[in-house]
């Protein structure tokens, strides 16, 4: 069973692996098979969908690395991190934050992302 953090950096690697079967191995490890991923444009409901939708963002944003920027908090299997995308040449191109809950074989179950710092009061 993979800890918390081994999850997510398997996951957060996957962001970031442009060979699909590297990429599907990872998700194996860090994903369950009905695991749902949802963000303000996309929403892949299954481990085969989220492979795609990474496939459409190497795509879109060819030389585009995600990294973790926080350590991550967890607490009732939920978990929460900070992440930032960047462009080829390094620059930040977006920050976010990903919510989500683990299963109980240790892998993540859902990921809720978040684009840009929270709005104002």
């Amino acid at each position: 069973m993979p800890t918390t953090n081994d999850a997510v950096q398997a996951y957060m690697a996957a962001w970031n692996e442009t060979d699909e079967s590297k990429r599907r191995a990872l998700l194996d490890k860090a994903w369950t098979d009905d695991g749902r991923y949802t963000d303000p444009m996309s929403d892949a409901p299954g481990r085969d969908a989220l492979v795609e939708l990474i496939t459409g963002f190497q795509n879109q944003m060819p030389g585009a690395k995600i990294t973790v920027t926080s350590g991550i908090d967890e607490h009732h299997g939920r978990l929460r991190f900070g992440w930032k995308m960047a462009g080829p040449d390094g620059a930040t191109r977006m920050e976010g934050i990903d919510i989500g809950q683990i299963a109980e074989d240790g892998r993540i179950q859902s990921i809720t992302g978040f684009f840009g710092p929270l709005p104002a009061a």
